[in-house]
């Protein structure tokens, strides 16, 4: 694996043999296009090897998502695949859930303050 140690021992020891052989070559201009070369063609393949390791994450864990929405039968199902819709509906979703948030911070808020004052009234006849 390319994030594993020994994919970093290896960096490491190409590092090291190109300074090692800096004086052999008399520092070179030839020399030091060599490892800007290598670092430059390395760095923009990794781009797109990152950027492929990413899209797999996110599809593995938009697929767990998806089937713990599918398993819990209180969920809305609507929810799956989720990632495919429109920027505009991915924001009036998110609209639908602020409103649902403050309602229920609301809702939260007047249960505890009716459970404080069944607690004091108990605490008043007790």
């Amino acid at each position: 694996m390319l994030g594993s140690a020994w994919a970093f021992a290896g960096a490491v020891l190409v590092i090291l043999v190109w300074i090692l052989t800096g004086p052999t070559f008399h520092f070179s201009d030839t020399w030091q296009l060599i490892i800007n070369t290598a670092t430059t063609v390395v760095t923009f393949l990794m781009v797109f090897l990152i950027q492929n390791t990413q899209n797999r994450d996110a599809k593995a864990v938009q697929l767990k998502l998806d089937e713990l929405i599918r398993a819990i039968r209180s969920a809305r199902n609507e929810l799956v695949d989720l990632e495919d819709l429109s920027d505009e509906d991915l924001k009036k979703l998110e609209e639908q859930f602020q409103q649902l948030r403050k309602k229920a911070e609301h809702d939260g808020n007047q249960r505890a303050h009716r459970e404080q004052d069944r607690a004091v009234a108990q605490g008043k006849s007790g």
